[in-house]
């Protein structure tokens, strides 16, 4: 009994796994129109993608509470790590990066400290743990899950360092003396429990479910459910958009499977009512 209903879950869970997969499929999202100019002044900033490069784990920063850390104490838990550069007295970009990554955070049904962990470095030396301690306490307030404090982590550190990570995981950026300000892309980037680049989100808006999915592959499917793994199986990362789109072979991999376990199911029904009309008749003679 127990098997037969393990196994009508399992067919429900695929079964709505290849519908959501197909209305998925139905969606064409094109990707961003990279080939621009950039202008004056901007022409060393961005993200350069540096999938599967090995981020140094012996740098040194300064925590919140003004303590010396190693970027590799946050990787020693064997979680993926999703790490972001900003400086906390910008007067716009890097507040609506956060602003993007607590909403993704609050919706997320991971918990930063418990199934990975969340890295915020100022790129601006002259930032103090004070001031990262300030942005801490007022981003977890907006995440809205206390407990989100042990896993969300705000440095600052000195040039050679900074620009160590920077180089590392491909965010440019440069400093301008006339506005005292830096410039820099949008983004965040996760990192696998081993300390090597794993995917980039773009933006100043990100999706919680391709975070999510993101943490899971990430971390080699050690955690999530059969239907996160599921949909993984239906969608796969699109680094040129840094989002998670239908991967349609499987899709159509998923429809047969899911075909046949239905056909199959249907089959069983029949025969085992024919048998027991057929016994129903046998006993009557």
């Amino acid at each position: 009994m127990e098997s037969s209903r393990r196994s009508r879950r399992l067919s429900l869970v695929l079964a709505t796994a290849a519908l959501l997969c197909a209305s998925a499929a139905a969606q064409i999202i094109g990707g961003p129109d990279t080939k621009h100019t950039k202008p004056p002044g901007l022409e060393n900033v961005g993200i350069d993608q540096r999938l599967d490069e090995q981020v140094p784990l012996d740098l040194q920063f300064k925590d919140e509470q003004g303590n010396t850390v190693k970027l590799g104490d946050y990787f020693n838990h064997g979680k993926p790590v999703v790490i972001n550069l900003v400086y906390y007295r910008c007067p716009m970009l890097c507040g609506e990066v956060l602003n993007g990554l607590s909403a993704a955070l609050k919706v997320l049904k991971f918990t930063p400290g418990k199934e990975f962990e969340v890295v915020t470095l100022s790129v601006d030396p002259r930032e103090t743990p004070d001031l990262a301690l300030a942005k801490k306490q007022t981003y977890i307030k907006k995440v809205g899950r206390p407990d989100a404090a042990a896993g969300w982590h705000f440095l600052t550190g000195q040039k050679p360092e900074i620009d160590a990570l920077a180089e590392a995981i491909g965010w440019h950026y440069q400093y301008d003396d006339k506005t005292d300000q830096f410039a820099h892309a949008a983004g965040v980037v996760l990192i696998t429990p081993e300390g090597r680049v794993s995917q980039y989100y773009y933006g100043v808006e990100y999706s919680a479910r391709d975070m999510r999915l993101g943490i899971i592959e990430a971390s080699q499917n050690k955690i999530g459910s059969l239907a996160d793994a599921v949909t993984l199986y239906c969608f796969h990362y699109d680094p040129r958009t840094g989002r998670y789109g239908a991967a349609i072979a499987n899709i159509v991999r998923l429809a047969g499977l899911t075909t046949v376990l239905a056909l199959g199911g249907f089959l069983v029904i029949m025969f085992r009512r024919e048998r027991s009309a057929h016994d129903h008749t046998q006993g009557r003679a």
